[in-house]
């Protein structure tokens, strides 16, 4: 059986999936020569590159935070009708447990007193030694690092959801490649991205590790060594398989609404049990000092006094979320259909990062405050030794600290599952063409390696050898996002153009002799057609109507196609090389019945059913509207009312008609 009967893109697969079992090979059969040729690239990559990476963050936040202030944030990532599949707590609970969760809990504590240990800028421990920890982890968890994931979850929302393409990252590079993202192109940016998001998964397994030993340690007094992290990360790895067998809803959604929940109970606690009032101080001064900070730690290199202190910190972050970008913006891609531009981006960027602040706040500035007041440096001594356990170290000072070890224990473990199963969802994703639902085995396999990567990295030098993997991977990734911002940019430049073209007074549908009844007409509105019902439609119907409408421009000597396709059928007017052709697709599109329209019995018992809808899509995207039980006449006036249109857009787009 060939890969491609089965939903799988086989040059991508078997690509992706060389490499990641050679690395995975590479790490366990040699590992000190396998952690010194990371390390050494690592190196190069910080000296010769450190610049290009923090020129790019930038640039990213400018380009996401403008699109979302134009007129362009009211385009959805989606047709104009759709609707978003999740409401905005559970959309946020998802997005951030993919995006960072475990590296909030592994950095939380330890953050803050390493950079008021060792600040780059003001004397260690010192109140503006702390004002400075907290400014500077609050720039390296806020806003810049997601706009890195933003780029990308854009790029294929928009593609995927508006202009129909698969949702695969070769799909954001349509407006530039064109057809050719279909080929060896696309099978290499795709090969980049799994890879990319290999490493970047991988940091995150390796810190999450990390943190889940030193809970086990410190709970039940087992040993902090590679052995028990390798233990660990098979036991996580075959829980996170299970997860991402259910699915998205069933397996992932829970998780990170659980997650969520706990992470609250958590920080209600510390809150609590802390000096209350100084932390909501804190809050409100450290997010000043961010925003007051913004625009010059965004474009600090370091340029006039070299340190090792960038590269160490910032780069390695901005390294870290853009290798694993793929990852987090296919997910959260994934998760936002339905949603306009401007919503996903206002969410993305600061709804994560605000939950990331009173993170930081909490634990950060709690850690600091009894550093200096109770612990008399000794906490910053600890952590500055071991890092896995800066956490724990906090929880000795204050009251229930059991129960507060236990319940990070289980945020640890629930954080390091939905990443694993998380990443692993997407990575099948980006290697089966863009299902949405890739098949089960497929899933499996890929968290299954998703494990041996991390494992193998570990053995290859411990966490900073899987650190510097990330690093490296980032920049191919990082090149790539430019042209993704050039391809969105391009994309949406023809949206103001197609709203004025929507403006033009249309002719209205052509009289039908012996067309539907007002009884029909309704029936076809109420019904919630299945897959073959609505097949059928556009077998008889659509290709009907098409070929009608084929027909009369032959004779006015256009050349036309109808084109089959796996969800439906398409018409294409060819205007030769002056001019884009003109295409009008009718496809599958399935959803979930509404719950007006489920019976009573079935809202009860919350049953989900799904029905399919034809909806139209052109040049540009899809419609938002269903044409099921139109007739065959009302197709083909639906068709040229387009094409109306369409030849206007090309009209208004010619510079030679505005001499």
């Amino acid at each position: 059986m060939k890969l491609d009967t089965i939903g799988i893109a086989p040059v991508t697969f078997i690509g992706s999936a060389v490499i990641a079992l050679g690395l995975i090979a590479y790490a366990m059969i040699a590992p000190e020569l396998a952690a010194a040729v990371f390390s050494r690239a690592n190196a190069w990559v910080i000296a010769e590159a450190g610049w290009f990476y923090m020129l790019s963050v930038g640039f990213f936040v400018i380009f996401l935070i403008g699109l979302a202030m134009s007129q362009l944030g009211r385009v959805k990532l989606g047709p104009d009708d759709a609707v978003p599949d999740y409401n905005y707590g559970t959309w946020v609970a998802m997005l951030f447990s993919a995006g960072m969760g475990i590296g909030i809990v592994f950095y939380g504590v330890a953050e803050p007193i390493m950079h008021f240990s060792v600040p780059p800028d003001a004397i260690p421990h010192t109140p503006q030694a702390a004002r400075d920890a907290m400014a500077i982890t609050f720039f390296h968890w806020g806003v810049h690092a997601w706009a890195i994931y933003a780029v990308v979850g854009l790029a294929l929302a928009y593609f995927g959801y508006r202009r129909g393409q698969p949702l695969a990252i070769r799909s954001a590079f349509h407006p530039i490649l064109g057809d050719r993202i279909h080929g060896p192109i696309g099978d290499v940016i795709d090969i980049f991205a799994v890879v990319g998001t290999l490493a970047g998964l991988a940091t995150s397994l390796g810190l999450g590790v990390s943190q889940l030993n030193a809970s086990m340690s410190y709970l039940f007094d087992l040993p902090q060594n590679l052995f028990t992290q390798l233990v660990l990360i098979g036991v996580v790895t075959i829980f996170a398989t299970l997860s991402v067998a259910t699915g998205l809803d069933n397996g992932i959604r829970r998780l990170s609404e659980l997650i969520i929940i706990v992470s609250g109970i958590l920080m209600l606690l510390i809150l609590a049990l802390g000096p209350t009032s100084f932390l909501l101080s804190a809050l409100v001064e450290n997010v000043g000092l961010y925003i007051h900070s913004f625009v010059v730690r965004t474009f600090h290199v370091y340029a006039y006094e070299p340190n090792d202190w960038v590269g160490a910190w910032t780069i390695f972050y901005w390294g870290w979320w853009i290798s694993w970008a793929p990852f987090v913006g296919m997910f959260i891609a994934r998760i936002s259909r339905g949603r306009t531009i401007r919503q996903f981006l206002v969410g993305v960027l600061f709804a994560p990062a605000g939950f990331s602040f009173i993170w930081f706040t909490i634990f950060g500035d709690l850690a600091i405050w009894l550093d200096m007041h109770v612990a008399n440096g000794q906490i910053s001594t600890t952590v500055a030794g071991n890092l896995p356990i800066a956490l724990f170290v906090v929880f000795d000072y204050l009251p229930w600290s059991q129960l507060l070890a236990w319940i990070t224990g289980l945020l640890v473990a629930v954080y390091f599952v939905t990443a694993s199963d998380s990443g692993a969802l997407v990575v099948s994703m980006i290697t089966s063409k863009g299902d949405e639902e890739p098949p089960l085995w497929l899933r499996v396999f890929w968290s299954l390696a998703c494990g041996g990567v991390a494992a193998g990295l570990l053995l290859a030098g411990g966490l900073e050898a899987v650190q510097a993997a990330a690093v490296v991977a980032a920049l191919p990734l990082c090149i790539l996002m430019w042209v993704m911002c050039y391809g969105i940019w391009k994309g949406l430049r023809d949206e103001v153009t197609i709203q004025l073209s929507r403006n033009l007074p249309t002719a209205p549908l052509m009289a039908v002799h012996g067309g539907l009844s007002l009884r029909q007409r309704l029936n076809s509105i109420v019904s919630h057609p299945t897959r073959d019902r609505a097949s059928a439609f556009i077998d008889k119907t659509v290709v009907e109507a098409f070929s009608l409408v084929a027909s009369e421009l032959a004779k006015k000597d256009f050349t036309t196609e109808i084109i089959r396709l796996d969800d439906g059928v398409e018409l294409v007017v060819h205007h030769g090389d002056e001019a884009e052709d003109f295409t009008y697709a009718v496809r599958l599109v399935s959803q979930p019945i509404p719950a007006f329209a489920l019976s009573d019995a079935a809202r009860r018992e919350g049953e989900k059913k799904r029905f399919y809808r034809t909806e139209v899509f052109l040049n540009k995207g899809g419609r938002g509207y269903d044409i099921f039980g139109y007739h065959p006449d009302q197709v083909a006036a639906d068709v040229v009312n387009h094409y109306d249109r369409f030849r206007h857009y090309l009209y208004s787009r010619d510079p030679s008609t505005t001499m």
